[in-house]
């Protein structure tokens, strides 16, 4: 039987947002609220249903973002099946509730969880997924071997689709690769790869609202710490449009942007960790880029994926030089934190904006 008073954390988790965002709307006044004697806060179910049927909802967010659920000691398998799926950003958790915390605050694409271990507490986790109506546009996946799935517990999830662990990468391309190809790709009679969901990648950059913005430290600091840690002449933080390589910021360079099909980092964001080529003369098709065939004449480049929150690589956090040479194991885990920083960045000005809207929302609300 349903719970007629909810807690906080449960109002926000039926409306579907944060547990902030459902204490500021108590406090406003827009959920009827009571304290109990031990000073908490209650509210009944009817209220937050009445506030869902009568709120327009926010702009629901494509999402490349995949959750993994499973143990320390399955990680690496899940990462390696994971990694020939680049359309995806994954986060792996081994404990139920750290997942459900990042799925409430972030709809992901897909969740994956894996059964063939701590079956009854991944089993729970599931039927919470499956009975949340603020879930209900995630793609949940039950990953589990012949002997887990004839034990037949799953057949009363209703959304959970139960899938053998190798056939795990194909049932995300169906979820996460755009559903036509997209039409505003300019390609300019040269050839590099895109994404399988490029048409949601561009939307993810454009919702962004950092193409042809204006300088900021928080950016200019990472090009410069990673042209300083790297002893690369050229450092830059690139976002990559349908036509155009932006440059939101650059060290050692005049120009600002590119044609798209000069871009490194066109191969960067289809990638999990760093993409570099040691000499670019000697490495085809990089070898006829007109940045390596004429001036500037580049020679080395290395690259590490910027995302936004729902997973999008939007972008890359680069270093060029104008000689061959190799980055070392530590010199590549410098350059995929800074670009991590890079993604941080990004992800704060998203929630900045979310809080806003739900300010707003709330605002509107009440005088209305």
């Amino acid at each position: 039987m349903e719970k007629d008073v909810l807690t906080t954390s449960e109002a926000a988790k039926l409306l579907g947002i944060s547990v902030r965002t459902a204490q500021l709307l108590i406090e406003g006044g827009t959920l009827t609220s009571w304290k109990t004697p031990g000073g908490h806060r209650r509210v009944y179910r009817t209220e937050v249903e009445a506030l869902i049927a009568r709120t327009k909802p926010a702009p629901v967010l494509e999402s490349a973002l995949v959750i993994v659920v499973c143990s320390p000691d399955r990680r690496a398998a899940y990462e390696a099946m994971l990694a020939t799926v680049p359309e995806c950003t994954v986060a792996i958790h081994e404990d139920v509730h750290t997942a459900a915390f990042v799925i409430g605050s972030r709809l992901p694409a897909a969740v994956i969880v894996d059964l063939d271990d701590a079956y009854a507490d991944r089993l729970g986790f599931l039927k919470h997924i499956d009975m949340t109506p603020a879930f209900g546009a995630i793609a949940v996946f039950a990953s589990a071997g012949a002997g887990v799935i004839a034990r037949g517990d799953l057949a009363a999830l209703r959304r959970v689709t139960v899938t053998p662990p190798d056939q795990l990468a194909a049932a995300l391309h169906g979820v996460l690769r755009d559903r036509e190809a997209p039409r505003d790709i300019v390609v300019d009679g040269a050839s590099f790869p895109l994404a399988p969901n490029e048409g949601r990648r561009l939307a993810a950059l454009k919702r962004s609202g950092l193409v042809d913005t204006a300088p900021e430290d928080a950016f200019d600091r990472l090009t410069w710490l990673a042209s300083r840690s790297l002893k690369a002449p050229v450092a830059l933080l690139t976002l990559l449009t349908n036509s155009r390589q932006w440059f939101k910021s650059r060290v050692g360079l005049e120009m600002t942007e590119t044609p798209r099909s000069w871009s490194f980092c066109n191969h960067t964001i289809l990638q999990k960790g760093v993409f570099a080529v040691d000499d670019l003369a000697r490495e085809p098709p990089f070898d006829t880029n007109p940045a390596v065939a004429g001036a500037p004449h580049f020679r080395f480049y290395a690259g590490a994926p910027v995302t936004d929150p729902d997973g999008f690589a939007v972008g890359a956090l680069c270093v060029i030089d104008y000689e061959p040479r190799r980055l070392d194991a530590e010199q590549e885990k410098t350059l995929l934190a800074l670009a991590a920083l890079a993604s941080d960045e990004i992800r704060l000005r998203a929630t900045d904006r979310q809080l806003r809207w739900a300010l707003d929302s709330l605002d509107r609300q009440t005088k209305s």
